[in-house]
């Protein structure tokens, strides 16, 4: 897994902290997922890129993922995104897509169960980038700008932004430990009616932490009108779903090595809403905080009690 690793350190600095705790085989599937995601997430949010660019990138994404195993055609596309790459910002999302043969080459060894979970969902998420980045790039138009502008015009429209881009993820995780850990069968109701709220309430605290940065990029998440105590409220809402999921895996004795993996994004997510909370956009936890936060999860598990 040496490459693997190296792309997610280079592109994630929470997954790539918490990826590598998880068991095999569900480690390998999450960290291709993972990949995969990004790439789309990248396509999306390509500010190099025009809208109709963005929308094409996305619709030749979906399909590499759901026609026969082409290598020939991952790699022409590749190339064509490599043309111009997509973001000049983060060199990692870059090597990233000029790396996509050899995720998609890995990808193509899952066991088909895994492959089926992670194409199903991942091609929701892009049906509903596509859509967003295409009500953007029609508002830029209306404008006279070639600038994508994407603004939410109420909680629920947040919500649901949230749900494509995260709540998704939420849903194939689950499948995925649903698949390779049977222990948690009986529970399989409970988690995944919190799927939804466990990667919503992710992606809100980074929703607040960034907006300042997305409002200069023309994304406004946070909706006109609405209160930001609102989104801090629903974060801090969905961030107690996300605890009961976490405690569900731990009571059903899920391996450490995956109540770790959801315990630890919750964790860091708590402490980073609090941080941004009280200074602002932009706040961040510290290294040695994030260490302090790590070494508190390992002793709750050894000791055997709840972890969130």
């Amino acid at each position: 897994m040496a490459d693997l690793d190296d792309l997610l350190e280079k592109t994630s600095r929470t997954f790539a902290l918490t990826i590598p705790l998880l068991p095999e085989p569900t480690r390998r599937e999450v960290t291709l997922a993972y990949l995969l995601f990004r790439l789309a997430d990248t396509f999306e949010d390509a500010t190099v890129w025009p809208g109709e660019r963005r929308i094409e990138a996305l619709g030749q994404l979906h399909r590499l993922l759901n026609d026969s195993r082409d290598l020939r055609e991952v790699e022409a596309r590749t190339a064509e995104w490599m043309e111009t790459p997509p973001d000049d910002r983060h060199a990692g999302y870059v090597e990233l897509v000029a790396e996509t043969p050899f995720v998609f080459s890995l990808f193509w060894d899952l066991t088909p169960e895994a492959r089926t979970t992670i194409r199903r969902h991942l091609s929701r998420t892009i049906d509903g980038m596509t859509r967003y980045v295409a009500t953007g790039a029609n508002e830029a138009d209306g404008e006279g700008s070639d600038t994508t502008r994407l603004e939410l015009e109420s909680l629920e429209s947040l919500r649901e932004y949230c749900y494509f881009v995260a709540g998704i993820v939420g849903e194939m995780l689950t499948d995925l430990y649903l698949e390779d850990a049977p222990e948690l069968a009986p529970s399989a109701d409970y988690l995944r009616t919190r799927a939804r709220s466990f990667g919503e309430a992710l992606q809100l605290v980074n929703i607040l932490k960034d907006s300042a940065r997305d409002d200069a990029d023309g994304r406004r998440y946070l909706p006109v009108g609405v209160e930001v105590a609102e989104v801090f409220a629903l974060a801090k809402s969905d961030l107690d779903a996300a605890a009961e999921y976490t405690l569900e895996l731990q009571r059903r004795g899920a391996a450490r090595g995956l109540v770790a993996f959801n315990a630890l994004p919750l964790l860091l997510a708590r402490a980073t809403l609090d941080r941004v909370q009280s200074v602002g956009p932009g706040a961040k936890i510290s290294r040695p905080e994030v260490y302090a936060i790590v070494a508190e999860m390992e002793n709750a598990l050894d000791a055997g009690v709840a972890v969130v």
